[in-house]
């Protein structure tokens, strides 16, 4: 398990990061979410060792991390960190011989992500000669190449189309279900709600909410009610709260009324289409708890 507890992080008389506290549990995709400026790419540098900490603790498997620890971790920076004239299979094997492979291993290991991601006939181009996207696939694979105990990655679904997207939530999915921890920013909020098992969001360097998706929306149940005629009599009707409307359409929560009493109320005033629980969004969470 990665632990990260009370981290603190300034830039001179600007303090980016303020006690800051999760945990990334091992199987769990944990997606990082706040806006630019919020701290996510500099916790995220802490915990690579990139930064220096000016206060709290990174801690796996229950103690300080190490630099041996970090040298198992798989981390996709921000600021993407490949060579560009260098061919593309040469510097992946490169960079997993640094972290221990063997050439042969090395070799087969980039072989197998560049097929994977439909690059195998560019494996010998420089990577200046692919495009952005397929550049930022090269950085995916380069993450992975030895195996991470631990995955940390800034963006990665950033410049990627919707097949590149799919294989690499697959991927991610993969190292969940093989038990490792992974911590992935993202401003695509769709994304996350599809991917993760749980959340942390950041505003202005601190932790403003974090778990799963059902706990950040408090338990609460929403409901959609699509009428045949106007749904204007909800604002008088005890026990429900409206939320939003749109013509016909209502978004609700009950707050002492049944779904049946509700449902036989609609039904005495016209036709219903609709009536169906609602869980609420990321982005709407998102929204309540930056705003």
């Amino acid at each position: 398990m990665l632990e990260v507890a009370h981290l603190v992080r300034r830039f001179g008389d600007n303090v980016a990061v303020s006690d800051v506290s999760f945990d990334v549990a091992p199987g769990v995709l944990t997606g990082f979410v706040g806006g630019n400026g919020a701290g996510k790419t500099t916790t995220m540098r802490m915990i690579m060792g990139v930064l220096a900490v000016h206060g709290g603790e990174v801690r796996w498997q229950g103690r300080p991390v190490t630099i041996e620890d970090r040298r198992s971790f798989g981390y996709m920076p921000e600021e993407r960190g490949l060579y560009p004239k260098q061919p593309i299979l040469e510097q992946l094997v490169y960079l997993a011989r640094l972290r221990g492979s063997t050439a042969s291993g090395a070799k087969r290991r980039g072989s197998e992500l560049l097929e994977r991601f439909d690059l195998a006939a560019r494996a010998g181009d420089k990577l200046e000669s692919l495009s952005l996207g397929n550049q930022q696939r090269v950085q995916i694979a380069a993450a992975v190449m030895s195996d991470p105990a631990l995955l940390i990655l800034d963006e990665p679904f950033s410049g990627l189309d919707p097949v590149a997207i799919d294989a690499m939530a697959d991927l991610l999915r993969e190292y969940a279900e093989r038990g490792v921890p992974v911590l992935f920013s993202s401003h695509q909020l769709d994304l996350v709600e599809r991917l993760c098992d749980a959340l942390v969001i950041l505003a202005a360097g601190r932790v403003v909410a974090k778990g799963s998706v059902p706990e950040l929306a408090g338990g609460r149940t929403r409901y959609r009610l699509v009428l045949g005629g106007s749904t204007a009599w909800l604002a008088d009707f005890g026990g429900v709260r409206v939320l939003e409307t749109n013509g016909s359409s209502a978004l609700l929560e009950l707050t002492g009324a049944t779904t049946d009493k509700l449902l036989t109320e609609a039904l005495a005033r016209g036709s219903v289409y609709e009536l169906a629980a609602v869980r609420q969004s990321v982005s709407e969470i998102y929204r309540e708890v930056t705003a």
